[in-house]
């Protein structure tokens, strides 16, 4: 059996920096693996611009 986590995260823009390879570092650290990023929402350009990181891990 799994256990799943979803972190929303950005990958960045003009005024601010990207998080995502922080975020997957982090809880790769605790044991968490990645399985997907997903973009959840878009702008007037169709570019998206937030994404959902979709983690999971064996339950103890």
């Amino acid at each position: 059996m799994y256990e799943y986590k979803y972190v929303h995260t950005n990958l960045g823009g003009f005024f601010s920096d990207s998080t995502h390879r922080e975020t997957i570092d982090e809880h790769a650290k605790e044991g968490w693996r990645l399985v997907q990023v997903l973009p959840t929402h878009y702008n007037g350009h169709g570019k998206p611009t937030d994404y959902e990181i979709i983690f999971e891990r064996k339950k103890e």
